[in-house]
Parts: structure tokens; sequence; C-alpha cells
């Protein structure tokens, strides 16, 4: 196979990079795209200097069999058809192509299935919150049809990109050497020593786009009626997000039965006991695998209510792992020529 990667010099882009190699995914040959401004950087993998090609309308895709785009809803929608014309399978990490009907919306775990049937040669990578949270509700909802969720998320600033996470770091410098107006360019208010309940642009009904995107996308990868009310904070965290989780489902399940459910669910781990102080925490789980999930307890404020407790590295599982998976899922289920 040949892969390439667009958008390979931001932070997805790298781990895409990173991700491709622990999972020894195979391949004959890894191409590198990217803007004007990253063309010409030179990258290592597995041993071999790869240069930074710039991304144009022209026939350089036409020998990929497989394309990880990293690169913003604005160039994947321009260049999509650039990238597919000749065959190859656009897998795209932005919102471009998220809830388009002919377009699936994929979590490996969850409707790996759906990564079938991609009439168009696209198959949208969801965004990062819904990834981990669906993960963590799918065998709940094998046990009993969730009908409602609520979640807070607590997000990394990981999720606005590598320059955002420098610039976390580098208002807490700022504030170490007694400045009072500290660089803030990639957050709506300091960041540091703070939490700022804003992620994207709010609509005309008061939630963002980022709570808006976990309402619609999980209703498409779960194939379900579920209603999803989500209150999206940035934290002063670098890296993996978390989220607090409280679901309704149709009949009661209790902390046991899910606690079993989870630990026999692809994809997830199990850090619950509260007695000796064990629970997901970001600090622990950054650059790790799995979705994380613990603090399992009843949820009193409804009668088949449950709440919990996930974290999980949101550039690794929530973005380039999870599309590395899909396409591991297309390989294992012959749709590339040659395997």
């Amino acid at each position: 196979m040949k892969v390439a990667i667009v958008g390979a010099s931001g932070a997805v882009g790298q781990e895409f990079m990173r991700v491709l190699d622990e999972q020894n995914f195979p391949m004959s040959e890894l191409v590198l795209f990217g803007s004007r401004r990253s063309a010409g950087k030179i990258f290592t993998f597995r041993g071999k200097d790869l240069i930074v090609q710039q991304l144009e309308h022209n026939d350089d895709f036409k020998d990929v069999d497989l394309a990880f785009v990293s690169a913003g809803a604005e160039t994947a929608k321009e260049f999509a058809e650039t990238i597919t014309k000749h065959g190859a399978l656009m897998i795209d990490n932005s919102s471009a192509f998220r809830l388009d009907e002919d377009v699936p919306l994929v979590v490996p775990e969850v409707n790996g299935s759906d990564a079938l049937n991609a009439p168009r040669r696209i198959i949208a990578n969801p965004n990062c919150t819904t990834i981990l949270m669906v993960v963590a509700l799918k065998p709940l909802d094998n046990l009993s049809h969730i009908k409602n969720v609520q979640v807070a998320t607590y997000q990394a600033a990981s999720g606005a990109g590598l320059e955002a996470m420098d610039e976390l770091a580098l208002q807490y410098a700022e504030i170490a050497h007694g400045k009072t107006e500290l660089t803030v360019k990639h957050f709506q208010h300091q960041l540091a020593y703070n939490v700022i309940p804003h992620i994207d642009n709010f609509m005309g009904n008061g939630y963002t786009r980022e709570e808006t995107k976990m309402y619609n996308e999980t209703r498409k990868i779960m194939h379900s009626d579920i209603r999803v009310s989500a209150t999206c904070v940035r934290v002063p965290v670098i890296r993996a997000h978390s989220e607090a989780i409280w679901i309704e489902t149709e009949r009661p399940i209790s902390p046991d039965e899910a606690r079993r459910a989870f630990m026999g669910a692809p994809g997830l781990v199990v850090i619950d006991n509260p007695v000796r102080n064990e629970y997901p925490m970001p600090l622990f789980v950054n650059r790790r695998d799995p979705v994380y999930v613990g603090r399992i307890r009843e949820d009193y404020s409804s009668d088949n209510g449950l709440t919990f407790w996930v974290v999980g590295d949101q550039i690794k599982k929530g973005a380039a792992l999870n599309a590395v998976q899909i396409g591991q899922y297309l390989i294992a289920n012959k749709k590339f020529s040659g395997n």
C-alpha cells in the first residue's frame, strides 16, 4: 500500500506518523503533504527522511491507496476530489463531511462496518470528544438503549493544536516571571489558572458548534435517537481530554453490570477504585491508546441513571489512532487491492 498524510506538520499529522509506526501499519511507501508554509520540511519515518510536498491540484495522489487528512475543513473540501479522483480512499479528520449522508462517520469499536460503504471514497473521523464518549456508551447501549446523555467535557489545550499547547506553557512561564499581560492568541481568554466554557463558535441556541457536534455525531455513529446535551470546557491541561457523563437508559443498569460491560468492551480500560484514589486522569493517560473509564456509580437524579468519568488522549484515540484503526478495519475486510 502507498499511504499519504495530508497536514503532516500539524499535531495530528505528526501523531499519524507515530501511530502508523507503532501499529506496524502495512505500507510500501509513505508520502507527506502540507501547505506552502510546510512544504520542504523533513520528517523521519522508519529510518527514512521524508520531505513534505506542497498540496496542489495535480496527480500526486494517482498511486496512493489511502490518505489520512488532517488539514482543516476548508482544505478537505477543496482537495477531496483531487485526493480521491484516482481511487485513493480519504479518511478525513475535519468536520467537513461528518454529517453528509453518503460519507460514513466511523469509530471502529462502535460502527466499523459503516466504513465498508463509502461511495465517495471518503470516510469521516468524528470529533475527538465524540469518539471518546461513544466508545464508552456502546457497551452500555448493548445492555439497554440509552435515551439521554448529559456530558461535561474538560478539554486539553491539545484540542486547539500545537501552537495552543505552546501558548499554555508560555502563559505559565510568563506568570512565573511576574508578567501581568499574558500572551493570548489561540484561546478566548487566558487559559493558565483558568477554565473557559467556550470551545468553537456559539450558535443561535446558546450551544457551541463543539457541543452540537457531540449531539449530531453521536446519533449518526450509534444509529440511534439518543439525545445529547453537552457543555464543553477548555481546561489548563496540555494533553488528554476528560468527560463527566450521565446517561438514562430504558432499564436500570447497575454499576457492577456497567463495570463488567466496560471490562469486556474493545478499546476500554477500567480504573475504578476510589478507596485507593484510583481513577483515570489526563496526567497518566496522555500518549496511550485506550479510552479509560472510572467513577462508575448510580445517578441519583434519574430512576434509570448511571454516571461515570472518561479520559482519553485527544490527539491519539481522539484523532490519529481512530483513523488508523479505520484503515486497519478496511484492510482486515479486504477493501484494498492486493490484501
